[in-house]
């Protein structure tokens, strides 16, 4: 990962061999039984001559057997699963379209129903200002003091 420095010369290790020392078997303090007896799940014993001439002796381990292979069915289940939520999500659809539909309807009502109420009430307004009910053209003087109101009329 790092750089090897290079302004030194590297230092020279004289390889390190490891023997391995064989263990002597344990003397048992008790005599052993004639016949050896092996419990009924122990594997049995194997033994193996290495080249140098030593042996080792270890468990047999039984190779995996793989699992007897079942008929699968033509689709599996994830095929079916993805099929049903296809059909689910397209009727799902269609009711959103719908909705949609409906949402897009009831802002068109509502925005003609401003613009109606606009117009009516610009109407009115209009007509307020523009008639002339008994003003008669000119502007009246109303001495405020002596004016009663009612109905947002001046009568004196």
């Amino acid at each position: 990962m790092y750089p090897d420095h290079t302004d030194r010369t590297p230092a020279v290790r004289a390889p390190e061999v490891h023997h391995p020392a064989p263990i002597a078997p344990a003397v048992a303090p008790y005599a052993a039984p004639l016949a050896p007896v092996q419990p009924h799940d122990v594997p049995a014993v194997a033994s193996v001559v290495l080249p140098d001439g030593r042996v080792v002796t270890g468990y047999a381990i039984p190779t995996a057997q793989p699992e007897p292979v079942t008929a699968k069915p033509a689709v599996s289940r994830a095929a079916v699963n993805v099929a049903l939520g296809g059909v689910g999500f397209l009727a799902v659809c269609g009711g959103l379209l719908m909705l949609t539909a409906f949402v897009t309807a009831l802002a068109a009502l509502v925005t003609q129903l401003i613009t109606l109420a606009a117009v009516i009430f610009g109407g009115w307004i209009a007509v307020q200002i523009f008639s002339g009910r008994g003003h008669g053209g000119g502007g009246t003087t109303v001495n405020i003091r002596k004016a009663v109101i009612k109905r947002n009329r001046f009568y004196q």
